[in-house]
């Protein structure tokens, strides 16, 4: 990949200049994060020391904890230091690494939280079936080919955006890295960078979404022939969780990435992230755990072997 680009560094300018609120905000960032830490690694740690979680179900869901840890601790650790310096400046080649694996670790969720819904329609839609189709070997290639397809489509999208040349400008009016400002930003035309953006990554995140909608579709249909209240209670709340969690990250990232430079708004690209890149991610501990009776059993249990 050739950059014609001039500039060695960007400025983001996300960030207010009143030191009293950058410290709270600071502070605000800082809690979220230990949260989402916390919450992760609480899954994780709960998942691998109970024999009762050995499910598939607790497998993706381990698995979605590690990729949250990656995914915001590539932005978040950089924005509190720049939250408490003077100069809030990236390197051009840290920028272009924040990007890929930004990129990469949100497509891989994307594809993760398509697999978790698979793995609920499986469960509920062909129970008997569960085992045989969704053994360890079948799981682990889901979640090896959500990792590989992730990397690939950040690929496209990196190398597509930092081909163009950023000559007049280097100021990107965002927390950190994206592709949205940094589009807004580069010089000459950025219309083929656009396209790669709308249909590559419009491919993949709708490809996503649309298997997730499919599996859900499938799984009300089933619920809703289950004949007793109590049977049909037990299998919705199973995907209630879930359920949330994408609604909450497909209809963020969408409203982020599949609209035209032109349509692209500071202010509101400096909101929209923060629910994708910070919120979500401490959110869907807890929405995951907070209902989840089986969980919460298993946590107990370690609780009382380990302390």
């Amino acid at each position: 990949m050739v950059n014609k680009s001039s500039v060695k560094e960007f400025i983001l300018l996300g960030f207010p200049s009143m030191l009293s609120v950058k410290l709270l905000l600071f502070y605000v960032f800082f809690i979220f994060y230990v949260m989402t830490l916390g919450g992760n690694f609480l899954i994780i740690f709960v998942t691998l020391g109970s024999k009762a979680l050995q499910t598939p179900m607790y497998f993706f869901l381990c698995s979605l904890s590690v990729l949250e840890i990656f995914y915001t601790s590539v932005t978040i650790p950089k924005m509190l230091l720049n939250f408490i310096l003077k100069r809030t400046s990236i390197s051009f080649y840290f920028c272009m690494a924040q990007v890929y694996f930004f990129i990469a670790l949100g497509s891989i969720e994307c594809t993760l939280l398509a697999v978790m819904a698979y793995d609920r329609y499986v469960a509920i839609c062909n129970p008997l079936q569960y085992v045989l189709l969704m053994n360890t070997r079948t799981c682990i290639a889901l979640v090896c080919g959500s990792w590989i397809s992730g990397f690939l489509n950040s690929m496209v999208h990196t190398i597509s955006t930092f081909q163009l040349p950023f000559c007049s400008s280097n100021r990107i009016n965002q927390f950190f890295c994206d592709i949205p400002p940094l589009l807004k930003v580069a010089s000459g035309n950025t219309l083929p960078s656009e396209v790669v953006l709308f249909t590559v990554g419009g491919v993949y995140g709708f490809g996503s979404f649309l298997s997730t909608v499919i599996s859900y579709i499938h799984i009300i249909s089933t619920i809703l022939k289950i004949k007793s209240t109590e049977g049909r209670k037990k299998a919705f709340s199973t995907c209630t969780s879930h359920l949330t969690v994408v609604t909450l990250f497909f209809a963020t990232s969408f409203s982020a990435y599949l609209k035209p430079t032109s349509k692209y708004s500071s202010e509101e690209g400096k909101l929209v992230p923060v629910f994708y890149a910070v919120i979500t991610p401490t959110l869907n501990p807890i929405i995951y755990t907070l209902r989840n009776k089986e969980f919460k059993n298993a946590f107990k249990k370690l609780i009382g072997l380990k302390f």
